[in-house]
């Protein structure tokens, strides 16, 4: 009980060795004053002195002194490297005196050797306990982040704010360490499989994959690299990115997002892939609101009622491809597959049916309007030697 009696001198020891190895190291007191960490040092001598004498095994280690270390280390966001380091050296000092101990009253060899294992075999179970704390903290960490991310997020795609949200943004920013930007694009997922794994877009975007469609909000995106970081971390994955928008107007990022996503729901864009709104406005703006373009081409178009569909299908691609080119006749039958005396003819038709609208400029933005929406939704054929707007 040699060993026993000399715990309190030995933790003593020990801490003082540690405070002069390690003085950048913290130790919070309790509620005595006394460092904590000299109570598990003397605790853990005790109970591996106790437990070897009478078990003649390794002994476990005291589990809530070294998991509460371990969710210190987590909760204050450092890595377990050094307290494990302080273990080591608690451990080492510890089995220098009990070898001491042992020369002094003989200990026979093969005795000191299993002692040694049981160190650091002790050693094994306290770092195992602490690293089981730090786990638990690390997880608590990270739910609160995510909270306090989701509030972010909330706050940044709101549709409207009352005043200038800059301040209540920057400060929301500040609690997850996110540096807010001077612009952003918004985007929706659809996810490929019910379970799929959240995508590695990288620390500074955020992502709440919460949602039934994830929405991921990306700072700067106008940034070099930017574009290929996002193809790699959503290979497998669709949806749609909003355009660049100032970060107090996310909403309008997120808005055209949702159009497109829409869009391409019923087949007038591209689906199975990322779809980057700024590579789709002719589309976002002409295909939406179906209501009003589908007015303004009832009345754009009145003059083509008389005909059958196929006739007035062909004077619509004629008339198109004119607005487009305002070219002659050989440029516009080359644009659309015909011979130029059709094209002629098709004109001269066009002219009787519209009259001196066509020399009003904004009569013809409106007709190019309606006829790129009806080319957009398949109405009309594309234009040959051009892809699809």
């Amino acid at each position: 009980m040699h060993a026993l009696a000399e715990a309190p001198a030995l933790a003593e020891e020990i801490l003082g060795a540690i405070r002069a190895s390690y003085p950048q190291f913290h130790f919070e007191p309790d509620e005595s004053g006394e460092p904590k960490a000299l109570t598990a040092i003397r605790r853990a001598i005790e109970l591996f002195v106790q437990q070897m004498l009478t078990d003649k095994q390794a002994p476990r280690a005291d589990p809530e002194l070294f998991q509460e270390f371990g969710r210190a280390e987590g909760l204050g966001g450092r890595s377990l490297d050094s307290l494990q380091a302080l273990y080591r050296l608690g451990v080492r000092l510890a089995w220098r005196r009990l070898s001491d101990i042992g020369q002094r009253v003989e200990i026979p060899p093969q005795a000191m050797y299993d002692l040694a294992d049981a160190c650091y075999e002790y050693l094994d179970r306290l770092v195992e306990q602490s690293v089981r704390g730090y786990a638990e903290a690390a997880a608590q960490r990270a739910g609160e982040r995510r909270r306090q991310q989701a509030r972010l997020m909330e706050l940044l795609l709101a549709p409207q704010h009352r005043d200038d949200p800059r301040e209540a943004l920057a400060e929301r920013a500040a609690r997850i360490g996110w540096q807010l930007p001077g612009t952003v694009a918004v985007g929706i997922l659809v996810r490929p499989a019910l379970g799929a794994i959240a995508p590695a877009l990288g620390t500074d975007v955020l992502l709440d994959m919460e949602c039934e469609r994830p929405r991921f909000v990306v700072p700067d995106p106008e940034l070099g690299g930017r574009g290929e970081l996002l193809r790699r971390a959503l290979a497998g994955w669709s949806g749609a990115l909003g355009p660049p928008v100032a970060t107090p107007y996310a909403a309008k990022s997120l808005h055209w997002a949702e159009t497109a996503l829409g869009l391409a729901g019923q087949g007038l864009l591209p689906g199975g892939e990322l779809l980057h709104c700024t590579e789709h406005t002719e589309a976002l703006v002409l295909l939406q609101p179906d209501a009003l373009v589908e007015e303004l081409s009832r009345r754009c178009l009145a003059p083509l009622g008389h005909h059958g569909r196929a006739h007035a299908g062909r004077l619509a691609q004629t008339l198109l491809a004119w607005l487009e080119t305002r070219g002659g006749a050989p440029e516009i039958a080359a644009r659309i597959g015909v011979h130029p005396q059709t094209v002629r003819y098709r004109m001269r038709q066009i002219r009787e049916l519209w009259g001196a609208e066509l020399d009003d400029p904004d009569r013809r933005f409106e007709l190019e309007l309606v006829l790129r929406a009806m080319r957009l939704r398949g109405a009309l054929p594309a234009a040959r030697g051009r892809g699809t707007p």
